[in-house]
């Protein structure tokens, strides 16, 4: 787990277990069409990030540095002692805590799980510790919250991967903030009451009420990210895919990905099951022999599946060439 060393108002030392490089998180953002951030690569000792704080909802602007084996965390806005501004001039000054701000970054970068037992999984498997010399330090990057996930999930449907990323930017550029960080503008995808609120134009009737049932989950704490990991995941999946037009699938990125649940195995995203049949030499392995492979990573099962699936991006470029739907 990493633990803040410094004080609250200041930048934030972590003391980050097990391996861990912000430069490979940063080239994942890259390419990694959700975040919409192809220039993320530019500055790899350096990440940029702005999202609306679970606290309270305020946007939120942060700079993660690197620098050997220190990671350090920098707060502007959202804190009560910075300024932020949106695209229309306006004061958007929050009371969102400090320390509940950095204990967000940790939760996106992974950094909230001791990583020091990961190389065992690799010396146990071989597939797996093949991808982890591939990527050294990398850890799953998750979406800024369970919500913003949600929304993904809820815009993506029936579209390719990269349509989405486009409404979900164009959705960020509508009724988000745009924030400071270290020098250079970012944008905050708009906080739940936004979202609930403002207009979604451009987005299917259904979908916009899908979305306006996402944000009052959110504002109702049901999309709280630390309840859904204090529950068993057979519960928090049962109750995720309660929202309207959630299913199984979405329901386990929003776990995985959105609430940054480190053991998760998927058992309905078939580009996973693809790339596992391929690296492991099967042939039309049944989901029960797939599920037993995952049970051999954990309880890292969710970085291992990211490993698996970065590969099989970085050799096919499938979604950047717009092949394939989010599933």
């Amino acid at each position: 787990m990493a633990i803040p060393t410094k004080s609250a108002r200041g930048p934030v030392e972590l003391d980050v277990r097990g391996p861990f490089d912000l430069a490979a998180s940063t080239r994942f953002l890259e390419g990694f069409a959700p975040a919409a951030r192809p220039d993320a690569a530019a500055e790899p000792e350096l990440l940029r990030l702005a999202f609306p704080a679970e606290a309270d909802w305020t946007p939120v602007g942060v700079a993660v540095r690197q620098h050997g084996g220190t990671v350090t965390v920098e707060v502007s806005g959202g804190t009560g002692g910075h300024d932020a501004r949106g695209t229309a001039g306006h004061d958007t000054r929050g009371t969102a805590g400090h320390d509940t701000v950095v204990s967000q970054v940790e939760r996106i970068l992974s950094l909230d799980v001791d990583g020091v037992g990961f190389p065992e999984v690799g010396r146990r498997d071989p597939v797996i510790g093949e991808l982890q010399a591939r990527y050294p330090g990398l850890r799953p990057v998750s979406f800024h919250s369970p919500y913003e996930a949600a929304c993904w999930a809820i815009i993506g449907q029936r579209i390719r991967i990269n349509q989405a990323a486009v409404l979900m930017s164009r959705l960020a550029d509508q009724q988000g903030q745009v924030l400071t960080v270290a020098g250079r503008p970012v944008t905050a995808f708009p906080g739940p009451r936004q979202l609930r609120d403002g207009p979604l134009s451009g987005l299917p009737t259904v979908k916009a009420e899908r979305l306006r049932a996402v944000a009052t989950a959110a504002l109702d704490g049901r999309l709280d990210a630390a309840r859904l990991r204090s529950l068993d995941s057979q519960e928090a999946l049962g109750e995720l895919a309660q929202l309207p037009g959630v299913g199984p699938f979405s329901a386990q990125l929003i776990l995985a990905r959105g609430a940054g649940h480190p053991d998760l195995f998927p058992r309905d995203e078939r580009r996973l099951h693809e790339e596992m049949t391929r690296a492991y030499g099967l042939d039309e392995p049944t989901l029960e022999e797939l599920t037993v492979i995952a049970d051999g990573w954990a309880p890292y099962r969710t970085w291992a599946g990211l490993l698996l699936r970065t590969r099989r991006e970085d050799d096919t470029h499938e979604i950047r060439r717009g092949r394939r739907t989010p599933r």
